[in-house]
Formats: C-alpha cells, structure tokens, sequence
C-alpha cells in the first residue's frame, strides 16, 4: 500500500465527491427497488400487502399512533400510551420504533394512507444509504464517482435490506448510519471536524440506536485496518486519531443519551422475551452461497449479497496486482473475522447487543455487505485489468458450481450469474483499456448500468417473492376499508376520560388500539411492562409471546374494573360485535380502603403477582376473587368441580363417556383426573372423550371458565370454548360458557390432546344484577371531574374525601401523584392498579408520568452539547486570531 504523507495549509485536501453521484446512487437504487416491488405487484405498485410479520404488527399501527400525536388526534403524548395496555409507558417505544426521521412524513398523509410514509422510509433509507456509501468510498480511496455510485447501488439493495429491513423500517436506519459513521472515522483519520463528526453520530445513534451500535463497531474495525496500513504514519499520529475517534464516538452517543438511557430502563422493566438459542453456525458452502445474488434460503445464514458488479470485484481483488499484497490481505482478512464473528456465539453475542436476537440471529450481516462493497471499490479504483477481473470470473464461477445443491441457489440466482455477469465481466474489461475509443466506453457505461440496476430490481423481486411465500410472513390486516370504517365508528364512541372505549382482542394487527383508536388492552411491543402484563393476567386478560403481547379483557367485570363501558368483540374474520358494559369511572375513591389493604410494595407488587391473601369462601385465591377485589363488591359463585359418576377432588369414580372409561381392548382403567397441589391434572384424552365434571350454579347466571394455560375444548350447556394456552407463552383469558340452565345444574366436558393442568377453581358463575349494584356504588365514588393532560390526570374530589383514591391504571415505575398541591409521591399499588392514600381528607389529585431514565438522558445530552459548543468556540477563537494550526496529516489507500 502507497501511504502518502502530505501537510497541506488548508483542510479538505481531497475533492469533494460531486453531488450528481451521490443523487444517481440514490435514484438508481430507489428505482431499483421500485421495479422490483412492481415486479411482485407489492403496495403501493400493486394490491399485495407488504404488512408482513412486525411491519404489519408493529410498525404500521405505530405510525397510525405517529400520525394520531402530530395532527393531536390521540389521548395521550410521547411519554405515555393512554390507548395500548390500559396506560402504558411510549417513549422508549417512540425512540425505538419511530425516531428514523423519514418516519416523521407520515404526518404529511392522510391517515388512512399511512402505509404510504411506512414504504417511504424504507425507499427514502436505500436512497439516502446508497448516497452516502458513494461518498465514503470516496473518503476510503479516490476515484471516479460513477463507479462508486453503481457499487453504492448495491449496498442500498443487498441481501439484508430486501431479506430483512424491508419488513423492519427502524433497522433501516442502519444502512444511513453505517456510511455516516464511516465519514465521521474518516475525519478522525485525518484529524479534522470534530464538532461535525460527532454530530453525524449522534445522528445515527438517534435514529436507531440498534443497528448505529453494529455499524459503529464496524467502522471502528475499518478505521483499524486503515491505521494499520498507514505503516508510514508515525505511531504518534495514528494514536491521536485513535483517541480523537473515542472521544468523538463517545461524545455522539451521549447526544442521544435518552435513546439508550430510557430504552435500557423500559428494557429492564419488561417482560423477558422467549429465550433465543443459537443453534450453532450454518454449513460453509450455505454461508458462502449467501454470496450469489436473487436468492433466500431455508437455512439461517447472513444474507450477504451486494450484486454480480460488486462480487465479482471482490472476487477479483486478490488478483489485482496494483494493490499491495499487505493491504489485500488486510481487508480480505477483516471481512473474513467479521464472517466468522457472525457465526461464533461470543462475537455474535457482541454484534447483537449481548442477547442472542429472536427471529433472524444475524441481523447485523449488513456491516459486512459494507465490508464487501467497499473491497469492491478498492479493486475497481485501482482499475484491474481483463486478466485480474477473468481470475474474479472463474472463481465465482466456481462458488456457484460448489453451491448448486444449496437452498438459497435458485432460478433467479442463475439468472443473475450466467445473466449478469457476463454484461458485467465484459463492461469492466472494456472500461479497463486505456485506448478503448469514447463509443466503446459509453456504450460498457450504459450496460454496466443497465446490468446494476435490472440486477438489483430481479433480485429484490426473486428474494420478497420467496419471503413471503412462508406462512410466518402472512400479511395482517392494517388499513383497509373494514379497519378504517371500524376507526371512524370507535372515534364516535369516544369517552375519554369518563371511561374508556376497547376496540376488542379480535386483532386486525397486534397493536389494534393505535391501529383502530379507543383505549384498549391489546399492546405488542419490546417494551410491555412487567408489571403491566402481570396485572392484566391475573385480573383475567390473556397474552402471548411470553406476555410480550397482550389483549384486551373480554369478561364484564374485568370491563367494569377498568373502565371500559363500549367494546368490539369477535374473529378477525367472522362478524363482529358492538357491545355497551356497565363500567366504574377511570378513578374511583375507596373509603374503606386503609394502608394496610395495599399491596406490600409502595411501588406496586403487580410484578409479583396480586395480594391473593386468604379468603374463607372456596375459591378465594382465585381470578374471580381477585377481580372482585379490586371490584369491592362480591359478584360470583365459585362452585367446587366434581368428577361426573360421583365424588370429588380425584376419588370419585369415572362416568361413562368420559376418559377414564375402561379400555374394552385391556380391561384396564386409564387415568382419572386428580387434584394435586390446588390444581387439577387431567390426563390426555383420545378422539371424542373428554373429563367430565359437574357443578351447581345460581340458576341464570353466566358461567365463565379460566384455566390460563390449558389447551384443549371446554364445553357447557351446548357452548364451546377453545383454549390455545402454553405456559408462560400464550395464556387464555377469562372466556364465556353460557348462562346456566333453570336447574343449575352444569356438566363441564375439558377435551385435551395432553395432559394438562387447570386451576382447583376454573369456574365462576356471574350475577349480573350484583354486576350493576357494584358499578352503581363505584360511579358514585368517582371524581366530580377527571380531565387528562396527556401523561396525567387530574381529578377533582368530593370535598373531604378520605381512603384511597384507586386509578384504573397498571402500576408501573414513573408515575408520580400529588394530594392537594402537595410534594408528589410514588403511589401505592390496589391488585397492581395505581393506589394513593389521600389521608385525613382531599380534594384534588394529580398524577402524572415521567420515563425512567429520562432525566439522566437529557442531563447526558446535555453535557455533549457543552462540550461541542465549548471545542466549536475554540476552534473558532483559534482561526479568528490566526493561531497556528497544526496541519492534519492525509493518508491515501
């Protein structure tokens, strides 16, 4: 490697790349994308949903939420959540999901098209990306700027973005941020704009932190190799530049301080997500085959590819003799350690943030796209010659003869190597003559263009075509025309805060209140509380995912508990239901109530589960018990289960029909049910039979059954009801068995394929009548007015009220409530609800949220912008009095 040292008396010694090169990468690789997506017939070119997997789940309803903040059409505000999990914290979901900026367009559109602005970030991050790398790999190596606007191309449309950003518009910031950082390393290399460079990463850690952390890392090793190679940069210099890169590195991260201090609160205070297992790293010719543009296999492996003109320079580059050998070996070998980090589970571990990532495991494969793009360039600007770039030609040929049999190598892939590839080879060997004629060169320009783009659009089709065959990449339904008139008719029946309007667990997506509007429990994010999720469950809402996505209650008493007086309810695909409820006021005031009937912890026991204290009555630790509790007010039978044929707690005899019957093949008896530790075990029954018990119930009153983590049928007086649960990863919310009959008398029949374990006391019967008495006696209760301010409420209390004031709200960290104007407190926790004492006599209280970690955030942030102003002035003082300035060294690849 020639290593040039040279002092100039001005900065920015190296041409600036010109602007029409970065904005043809960006058109080029948008209208790449573009073709591709008209191609498939995919929104917005075509009637096929791009809403697969979270950017149907999460990432459009957040944007619907998005667009609700910026036009003021929502209850709550960046800090809280009033319509996902009956209140719930937002900001560290708003600065996971929602800071990429081009995510801000969608307040722009009409809401009904907000999956318009959500395509749009994902084309708007290929554009600016694939701008930006032809910018850095002028910074790594001068050369033409065209050339580096079609290798740009490929960066903007590999592997990684049409495999797994597409469907994920947070990470794709990642694509910005990595050439962003890169700059920024460069100016460090150069020891130059210090102030600008750790702007640009603040830039990338606001957008998203995630992947800022995987492209930073990356350009660290970059600048690494850079130094290393510089051999004739005394030692002095090249430690000054290491030093300028951590401090600017470190200042830009503390920039965005709040982005990582509030998301590592709210991360902490959340349910653990399933535990991910690496299974170890995939099989050398499926990884190497990951390679070969157009394809996507079964085997989990980084998604790698960056075009035909990007591998086959890659592939030429150990053969380009005018690159020194030292400095070949070096970039070969650093994206060969990143290769190999990918696959060992210490470094993997590294690159993911320390927890192995659920779903794809290397979601950071595009740092080494980067890696290859950018070898790439170094081959091309060095202007290898016909016999170096035939070397390159045979030896991708020979990737693509050993991994014929893999599952990423498809038509598509032979497409593009025996399409491609030749158009490529040929335009690159045209354009490496030093006498071809004008004609020759414009005509190898045109069809190495043409090859880049046709390439990058086929094989952006070939790859989401094969996506989302998978049935795990089913599209969900987000905004069309039934979700859009179902938003309308919720807004109508709006309540807040009086009481709250749920539009139901029957999911269009999984976060269907910010998708559809109202204040329902339904919530799926990284980010569901703990205590949030424990709540609910044990107040009888159900949830998935570990309780990483809930839904909304669907039994009277859970509605009236908490507020909910209007509801939807039914199949995402059958009718469904409006329905009224006789619902408490959001806050209600309990006289009875003393210190000593709180949850133990003064900050909320709800991630503990509720204070389920004895109770004389059978069934007293149960979820009927609990949700009357928090009622005030008794409102159900819990009647005792007997086996059917007689007796009781597994002693009784079996029925016929049921699974115990004996076996006509051998005589011999299978399991009864048993009753072991409060918990009934039912054995698993065969085709038709099911375990039969019976009950007494209070002729007219609704039955209801819960069993959170049974799986199987439930049935009783002539009604079925399925339950999917698993435990701790999908539980079945309190369900409806019908009403029982005129002699009260109930077979209860649970159909099981395996053995499984239900609650002593799965049932409960409702009185209605004594329903409506409690909620009259809680209405009563209330405030004389409640209005919401966004992330608080403030009540006005009957004069003298004494007892505790008890918020329809899950308790979590950060709320904080005022008595009369006095200091705010933590409150107190009433079977995981917000709690608060209000003494000898009160009228008036506030509560309001405020994100753990916010604070020392913005005190962070506010620390790196003194000290950028601070060098900013500096630096300006010197140059105003015309100090000497240290000239910065150059260093040339």
């Amino acid at each position: 490697m020639n290593v040039t040292i040279k002092m100039p008396t001005a900065p920015g010694r190296r041409p600036a790349t010109p602007w029409y090169a970065p904005s043809f990468a960006a058109l080029l690789a948008m209208g790449a994308y573009c073709l591709g997506m008209t191609m498939l017939g995919s929104y917005p070119f075509g009637t096929r949903s791009r809403a697969v997997n979270d950017l149907g789940n999460q990432f459009v309803p957040f944007h619907a939420h998005l667009w609700d903040l910026l036009h003021g059409n929502t209850t709550g505000d960046l800090l809280l959540n009033w319509n996902s999990g009956y209140g719930v914290p937002f900001l560290a979901d708003f600065l996971t999901y929602l800071m990429n900026p081009f995510s801000w367009l969608v307040g722009l559109f009409p809401r009904d098209l907000a999956e318009l602005p959500v395509f749009l970030v994902t084309l708007g991050c290929i554009g600016l990306g694939s701008a930006l790398m032809t910018v850095l790999l002028g910074r790594v190596h001068p050369g033409a700027p065209w050339p580096r606007a079609l290798l740009a191309v490929g960066y903007g449309t590999c592997a990684w973005v049409v495999s797994d950003g597409t469907a994920d518009p947070m990470w794709m910031w990642g694509l910005v941020s990595l050439p962003l950082t890169g700059i920024a390393a460069d100016w460090c290399l150069h020891r130059r704009r210090w102030v600008a460079g750790a702007l640009l990463v603040g830039v990338s850690w606001a957008g998203n932190f995630y992947t800022a952390a995987m492209a930073s890392l990356a350009m660290a090793l970059v600048l690494a190799v850079r130094l290393l190679l510089a051999a004739e940069v005394p030692v002095r210099d090249r430690l000054r530049s290491l030093v300028r890169a951590a401090t600017m590195a470190l200042t830009g991260i503390l920039l965005a301080a709040p982005a990582i201090t509030v998301t590592l609160e709210a991360s902490k205070a959340s349910r653990p997500a399933p535990e991910a297992v690496y299974r170890g790293r995939p099989p050398t010719l499926d990884f190497v085959a990951e390679l070969l543009p157009g394809g996507r296999g079964s085997v989990p492996a980084p998604h790698l590819f960056i075009g035909m003109l990007g591998l086959l320079l890659v592939a030429a580059f150990p053969f380009v003799r005018a690159v020194p050998v030292r400095t070949r070996v070096a970039w070969y070998g650093l994206a060969a350690c990143v290769a190999v980090s990918f696959v060992w589970k210490p470094t993997l571990l590294l690159w993911h943030g320390l927890a192995v990532p659920n779903g794809s495991p290397y979601r950071a494969s595009f740092v080494l796209s980067a890696l290859l793009v950018i070898i790439a360039w170094l081959a091309l600007a060095h202007r290898p010659r016909p016999r170096e770039l035939a070397a390159g030609a045979v030896l991708v040929a020979l990737i693509a003869a050993l991994c014929s049999g893999r599952s990423v190598v498809g038509p598509a892939t032979w497409i593009l190597v025996a399409g491609c590839g030749p158009v490529v080879l040929a335009a690159l060997s045209a354009l490496a003559g030093h006498r071809a004629r004008s004609t020759v060169r414009t005509l190898a320009t045109a069809a190495l263009t043409c090859a880049v783009f046709f390439g990058s659009a086929y094989a952006a089709f070939s790859v989401t075509a094969v996506r989302d065959q998978l049935a795990w990449w089913d599209p969900k339904i987000t905004l069309d025309d039934r979700s859009i008139a179902v938003h309308r008719e919720i807004k109508a029946r709006e309540d807040w805060p009086r009481s709250r309007t749920d539009p139901g667990p029957h999911e269009f997506a999984n976060n269907d209140p910010l998708l559809l509007g109202g204040e329902g429990g339904s919530y799926y994010s990284s980010y569901v509380p703990e205590r949030t999720a424990r709540t609910l469950r044990e107040l009888g809402g159900g949830w998935y995912i570990h309780g990483r996505h809930l839904r909304s209650v669907e039994d009277p008493v859970s509605r009236a508990v908490l507020a909910v007086s209007s509801f939807r309810t039914g199949p995402q695909a059958g009718p469904v239901d409006v329905g009224r409820a006789a619902a408490a006021p959001l806050l209600t005031v309990r006289p009875g109530l003393s210190a000593g009937d709180l949850d133990q912890s003064r900050r909320g026991t709800a991630g503990r589960g509720m204070d389920v204290r004895a109770d004389p009555r059978v069934g007293g630790g149960s979820v009927f018990a609990r949700q009357e509790r928090l009622l005030g007010a008794r409102v159900y039978e819990v009647p005792t289960l007997r086996l059917a044929g007689g007796g009781s707690g597994g002693t009784g005899g079996p029925a016929a029909g049921s699974h115990a019957a004996a076996a006509p093949e051998s005589g011999a008896v299978r399991p009864v049910p048993r009753l072991v530790d409060g918990e009934w075990r039912l054995p698993a029954t065969r085709r038709g039979g099911a375990a039969l018990f019976t009950v007494r119930c209070t002729p007219g009153s609704d039955v209801f059954w819960y069993a959170p983590w049974y799986h199987g049928k439930v049935r009783a007086a002539g009604h079925t009801s399925p339950g999917f649960g698993i435990r701790e990863t999908t539980a079945n919310p309190v369900k409806g068995l019908g009403v029982a009959p005129p002699d009260g008398r109930l077979t209860i029949a649970f159909s099981n394929p395996r053995a499984q374990r239900v609650p002593e006391h799965p049932l409960g019967c409702l009185s209605r009548e004594k329903l409506a008495t409690a909620v009259v006696g809680l209405r009563k209760q209330g405030p004389v007015r409640l209005s919401s301010n966004g992330h608080g409420l403030v009540a006005e209390l009957p004069a003298h009220s004494t007892g505790t004031a008890v918020l329809a709200v899950p308790a979590v960290p950060g709320w904080g409530c005022r008595v009369d104007g006095g200091a705010s407190r933590a409150p107190h926790s009433f079977g995981g609800l917000v709690a608060v004492p209000l003494g000898a006599g009160a009228t008036r209280l506030d509560c309001s949220y405020r994100p753990p970690g916010l604070l020392p955030g913005l005190a962070a942030s506010g620390a790196a912008l003194g000290v950028l102003a601070a060098v900013a002035v500096a630096c300006g003082v010197r140059r105003h009095r015309g100090g000497a300035h240290r000239p910065a060294s150059s260093l040339e690849s």
